[in-house]
């Protein structure tokens, strides 16, 4: 199950990584990004699942609640949940995922890494009738302190699928397609908060966005940003520590 064994501080911003564990596949088919997106929504939250859910579905039942759908999965669009931190940004690559996180409750991060793997692993291993750790033990994080790290690290998540049809771009450069090319790549990744921060309804109950954009300057700033990633990502080195690659 994935640990940290590092004290987080509420009130600060981390990036996390969470990777399978000799690095295979935690993602194989459309239904388990499914399951890890409606994951890191379900878990993020101290009141038990299983009790949530029953108090969720009565009271969605008298105030004819709308759902939002995460494949087979439903969720409130709205809800109040005990939360362990804000999700910021993610993105769900085939061998990890990527979290910007705020903690808001003590303990917040590390308790809600335990029950994403435990949750999520232990369905992985029912699915695949398999047995042992789906998770690397210990999971990597990297505080994040300043407005311009942040906005770095968003890039740097946001842009990481690039790596599905560039492999080596992040040393190399794109090579293979043009800038407007890769960009409408990303655009069209579903499995990563970027369409929900361009104004692409997919998983908007999953992250809170305002304060990234914010500091994004909007949309336009954030498009702008990532372009510039795309085009002169193999020659910016000043935040490699914050990139957990």
């Amino acid at each position: 199950m994935p640990r940290r064994k590092e004290q987080f501080v509420t009130g600060e911003i981390y990036h996390i990584v969470i990777r399978a564990i000799d690095n295979n596949l935690i993602f194989k088919d459309l239904n388990d990004y499914y399951r890890g997106i409606f994951s890191i929504y379900e878990f993020n939250n101290a009141i038990p699942v299983n009790i949530f859910n029953r108090r969720l579905a009565r009271t969605a039942e008298k105030k004819k609640e709308k759902f939002c759908e995460l494949g087979a999965h439903k969720i409130l669009v709205e809800d109040a949940r005990d939360k362990f931190i804000k999700v910021l940004a993610f993105c769900f690559m085939p061998n990890h995922v990527h979290l910007l996180t705020k903690q808001i409750k003590d303990g917040g991060i590390s308790k809600f890494m335990q029950k994403v793997g435990g949750g999520y692993g232990g369905y992985f291993n029912r699915k695949y009738q398999r047995k042992g750790h789906v998770f690397q033990n210990e999971f990597k994080s990297v505080h994040v302190d300043t407005d311009n790290q942040l906005i770095a690290t968003a890039s740097y998540i946001f842009t990481n699928p690039i790596a599905l049809i560039e492999p080596s771009w992040k040393e190399k450069g794109i090579q293979k397609h043009s800038v407007k090319e890769v960009s409408k790549f990303l655009e069209d990744y579903k499995w990563s908060s970027y369409q929900d921060c361009i104004g692409v309804k997919n998983f908007p109950s999953v992250t809170e966005r305002e304060f990234l954009l914010e500091t994004m300057g909007g949309i336009n700033g954030l498009n702008g940003v990532v372009k510039d990633w795309i085009e002169h990502k193999k020659d910016i080195a000043k935040y490699t520590d914050l990139f957990l690659e």
